[in-house]
């Protein structure tokens, strides 16, 4: 399996934190930087798994 390195973005709503994945378009919170960080990767997988990102190829053709 390929490890690909995505973007968590984060910002406090009220008691929460909020997480967003802007390269898949995942959205997830929780009472923690961590638990909003590990409920964002759960989904994230989640949704991967069902829709998986494109192949990017180098530019060296690899």
């Amino acid at each position: 399996m390929r490890r690909r390195i995505l973007t968590a973005i984060l910002h406090k709503e009220d008691d929460l934190y909020v997480a967003t994945c802007p390269e898949v378009g995942t959205v997830s919170q929780g009472e923690s930087i961590e638990d909003a960080i590990a409920n964002l990767r759960e989904a994230t997988e989640l949704y991967l798994e069902e829709f998986p990102l494109a192949e990017i190829k180098n530019t060296n053709g690899n």
